[in-house]
């Protein structure tokens, strides 16, 4: 290997440009394990990259792509043999260390985690970050107690990857599952997925100035953040438990504390980046229990690498539901 390809985004003249390119072995990092890649999937961090967002990526020349199943070619470390099947998703990889849209990355040896068993290469990436992020969320609602028979459960951003990931396995856990989603075409989806209930976004966004609202829901993952993550709260049943990962609706928090000393809630926050090792594979535990092979099969698109500045503007332009699976190599 003296060359590899990879989709590259460069600052050019103050914009930014992304296309599929030859790279030289040489600008791989120095770090302790070189993996061939398989399969990566998109993620919205991997869209910000390639838009020039400092805030994920600092430098250019760069290779978006969080996500990242292969083969381990070489390891320093010896902490993996050669061949050895390989996941890594999230630390700093494909936001400021060069990322899965390539045939070949250079990382370091404590970001690797073995395939898990029960999964392929090509699963482990159609659940990737998205499906890894859910599945924490539902994790910490769990460990507070969570359970079925406290009552429904909402997802707001329903037809998102995290969001779709987290209605089908809150179904498979036996949840009784309503979705938020703005998309009237996405309802057989999301029904196949195990939704019990669907609701528009203007259904969960009411009466923005009372502090509280009649109570509706046992707990919630919240994929929007902003005025839906408050009007979530606002109407989560008493000791109910929120799990939040996203701030498309907004950073800001519109809310004051009545949910949380008179209804006792519980907000979660999911951080799944820079999740410990060892709590990456108790919850890649609970997703071999509970995530669906046939429905992962379902809510992915395989695309090649050529394919992914389109994906891309799909994705930006919110027209695609589910996750991109991208295709590195054989």
């Amino acid at each position: 290997m003296s060359t590899f390809k990879a989709f590259r985004t460069e600052e050019i003249d103050g914009k930014f440009i992304s296309s599929v390119q030859q790279i030289d072995k040489n600008t791989l990092p120095e770090n302790e394990v070189l993996i061939k890649v398989l399969y990566s999937g998109i993620n919205y961090k991997d869209l910000l990259s390639s838009k020039g967002n400092k805030g994920v990526t600092r430098k250019y020349p760069h290779t978006p792509g969080i996500d990242a199943a292969g083969i381990v070619v070489e390891d320093s470390s010896a902490s993996f043999s050669q061949g050895a099947e390989v996941v890594v998703m999230g630390y700093d990889l494909g936001m400021n260390l060069d990322g899965g849209f390539a045939e070949y990355i250079s990382v370091p040896a404590a970001w690797v985690m073995p395939k898990p068993t029960k999964f392929t290469l090509k699963e482990t990436m159609l659940i990737g970050t998205s499906g890894f992020t859910a599945a924490l969320g539902i994790s910490k609602m769990l460990r507070m107690g969570q359970t079925p028979t406290d009552g429904a459960v909402i997802v707001s951003g329903a037809t998102g990857g995290v969001g779709s990931f987290a209605v089908q396995m809150l179904s498979a856990l036996g949840f009784e599952v309503c979705a938020i989603t703005g998309k009237e075409d996405a309802h057989a989806m999301l029904e196949s997925l195990g939704a019990k209930e669907i609701l528009k976004r203007s259904d969960v966004l009411v009466s923005p100035e009372k502090p509280l609202l009649r109570p509706r829901w046992a707990g919630a993952l919240d994929t929007v953040g902003g005025e839906m993550l408050a009007a979530i709260i606002k109407q989560c049943k008493k000791e109910g438990s929120v799990a939040t990962c996203g701030n498309v609706g907004g950073m800001g928090l519109p809310l004051t504390v009545l949910p949380f000393i008179l209804n006792g809630v519980n907000l979660l926050g999911i951080n799944a980046a820079d999740t410990l090792m060892a709590t990456r594979q108790k919850v890649w535990t609970l997703l071999e229990e509970i995530a669906n092979p046939q429905a992962l099969a379902g809510m992915g698109k395989e695309i090649s690498l050529e394919e992914v500045a389109q994906a891309l503007t799909l994705i930006e332009n919110g027209a695609h539901n589910g996750r991109f699976l991208i295709r590195i190599a054989d």
